[in-house]
């Protein structure tokens, strides 16, 4: 089975927060964890793509770039993209099903925002998704702690379904690129 690992707007500013943003929750551990998953897959073959959104840092400049502290391997894919879902208005499909890809592995941020679209999206498109659970992050709304709105995605998306594929919530340490929807069908 081909997989792939992507990472979705990881990126400085959005990460560390500005003058008008604060940084995201726990954003220590997330930048760990993106790093320790980026290795698995690396050790796994699979791709590993991130995605930048060009609402960040106005598009430009070191806080619009992947958190220079996250590992970024020489030969990842990085598309960018202007809207709330990854998959729309890039060339993100076409590259996945042109190499042939049947399982996701997706992290980063803003979990009720862009992560949650994009594993939305991904299971209506036939991939099977794996959320890393503490591996994605947000910020406080005015409704809800960042941590709430985390635990709240990791357990609506766990199971969720669109017929034939379905997303996962597993956690860094696990065997992450070892797929067990198979086992669930």
């Amino acid at each position: 089975m081909k997989q792939a690992l992507l990472v979705i707007d990881a990126q400085q500013e959005l990460i560390d927060g500005n003058e008008k943003e604060e940084s995201v929750l726990n954003k220590e551990m997330l930048i760990s964890n993106i790093n320790t998953v980026v290795k698995k897959a690396l050790d796994s073959d699979a791709l590993v793509i991130f995605i930048r959104d060009t609402d960040v840092a106005n598009g430009e400049g070191t806080g619009f770039q992947i958190h220079q502290e996250i590992i970024v391997p020489p030969a990842a894919k990085t598309f960018d993209k202007k809207a709330t879902n990854s998959f729309y208005g890039t060339p993100l499909l076409d590259y996945l099903k042109g190499n042939q890809i049947e399982h996701l592995v997706m992290m980063g941020c803003k979990t009720e925002h862009c992560i949650d679209t994009a594993v939305r999206t991904a299971t209506v498109n036939h991939f099977d998704v794996t959320l890393v659970g503490d591996g994605h992050s947000t910020t406080n709304s005015s409704i809800l702690t960042a941590e709430q709105i985390i635990n709240h995605h990791n357990k609506i998306l766990h199971g969720h379904y669109n017929v034939d594929h379905f997303s996962m919530v597993r956690n860094t340490q696990e065997e992450l690129f070892k797929p067990a929807h198979n086992d669930y069908r």
